[in-house]
């Protein structure tokens, strides 16, 4: 028997903004939740958010096998595809006469926090157009930035990525010296730059230096700490996050961009390019005498990577997605779908149905605690937090190089 507080009608699950590693996690936890219960009856994704709404290109994801949801879940970026879009009231009306023609009563977008904003806008005209819609965002973004979120999937297997790929260059490093630098994701918030630093398990492993979008970034400041690092050691690995600004907030990168290309929701572009780099590279060469200087941008790379994702961030990536559709069930008509730390040394979360409003649009930052005083580094309270959502890494093998007395 159904209970008085839920209704009953088809579900419609899309995905939205950046892929993932384990957004698809949380496309199959909902889906095969949904299977469970008959308020539901049948299941249809969006292809490319929004946008398959209003194009009305839809699949039936309750005709999947639990095999191929089971691959699919394993599988890294958007399943259905994905779309950068706003919607406009004229969007939102389109949307309800889909959403009315297939009976749809529950809504699950799957994204970042512009994609919080746009379930919270298709709430709120749902609202008005006294339109029966259950609304639930499924928080999901590598940047680690939604706000009432102690972390958010894709984090985790992002940054494990950006650990490893460290861990290599920094043997890299050590064999050819000079420096090298690293351009990592991260436009207002520092968190997968500051994972680079999980790579380090020797006190002279790079990265030796951590620049955050949370500390103002100065250039004559850069050049000092890279030379006293590499007078040290004879070499210095850098990571930098793509949002490094100046003292007046302008982005570092936008200074040598020759376009400003916007999405749908007004964010400048800042990946896809190598010219942050580049700068920081050439300002290196010009005002030191070290000869070896090479940079590189991880760029698209840090999202999607098959096989290297983090175990705790596949199961939490499941997790929410679940638990959006039992929010929907008991009866809540909307919310967001967040992960909360429990209280204590052991690693453990819960996660908790938060207002859409609480989520939309803007973001959190690195925590001042995360960051050391000098802001070209990270401290031991963000090895703390970020070790257990990243997992296990290898372990490195170095040789004592005992040398060889000679005869």
């Amino acid at each position: 028997m159904v209970a008085k507080n839920t209704i009953e009608g088809n579900m419609l699950i899309a995905q939205s903004g950046g892929p993932t590693a384990v957004i698809n996690q949380s496309l199959v936890g909902a889906v095969l939740e949904a299977k469970k219960h008959k308020e539901i009856k049948n299941i249809y994704g969006a292809l490319c958010g929004i946008q398959g709404i209003l194009d009305e290109n839809l699949i039936n994801l309750k005709k999947e096998s639990k095999t191929a949801l089971d691959t699919v879940a394993n599988t890294p970026s958007s399943a259905l595809g994905s779309v950068r879009r706003k919607p406009t009231p004229a969007d939102c009306a389109a949307i309800f006469q889909v959403l009315e023609k297939y009976n749809v009563r529950y809504f699950f977008y799957i994204g970042g926090n512009d994609s919080a904003e746009t379930t919270h806008i298709i709430n709120e005209e749902a609202r008005k157009a006294k339109y029966q819609l259950r609304c639930f965002h499924i928080c999901k973004t590598i940047d680690n930035d939604l706000r009432q979120n102690d972390h958010t999937p894709g984090f985790g297997s992002a940054g494990k990525f950006v650990a490893q790929a460290f861990m290599g260059d920094n043997l890299d490093n050590i064999a050819l010296g000079g420096v090298k630098i690293n351009v990592i994701m991260g436009r207002h918030a520092g968190f997968l730059t500051a994972a680079a630093a999980l790579a380090r398990q020797d006190e002279e492993d790079g990265p030796h230096l951590i620049y955050l979008p949370e500390r103002p970034f100065a250039m004559g400041r850069f050049v000092k700490d890279v030379k006293a690092v590499h007078n040290k050691l004879g070499r210095c690995v850098i990571a930098v996050s793509e949002g490094i600004v100046d003292v007046r907030g302008i982005p570092i990168v936008t200074k040598a961009a020759s376009s400003k290309e916007v999405d749908a929701h007004g964010n400048v572009q800042l990946s896809g390019t190598g010219a942050l780099g580049d700068i920081l590279a050439q300002e290196i060469k010009s005002k030191t005498k070290i000869t070896r200087v090479r940079a590189d941008t991880f760029g698209y790379l840090q999202r999607s990577f098959a096989g290297c994702v983090s175990e705790t961030d596949a199961r939490e990536a499941f997790g929410v997605g679940a638990s959006a559709v039992r929010e929907a069930i008991s009866g809540n008509k909307d919310g967001s779908i967040a992960i909360k730390r429990k209280p204590g040394k052991k690693y453990a979360v819960e996660f908790k149905r938060v207002p859409l409003k609480s989520v939309a649009k803007e973001t959190q930052h690195m925590p001042a605690k995360f960051i050391n005083a000098a802001g070209n580094n990270v401290t031991q309270a963000f090895i703390d937090y970020a070790a257990p959502i990243v997992g296990k890494l290898p372990r490195i093998g170095k040789l004592k190089r005992v040398p060889v007395r000679k005869p």
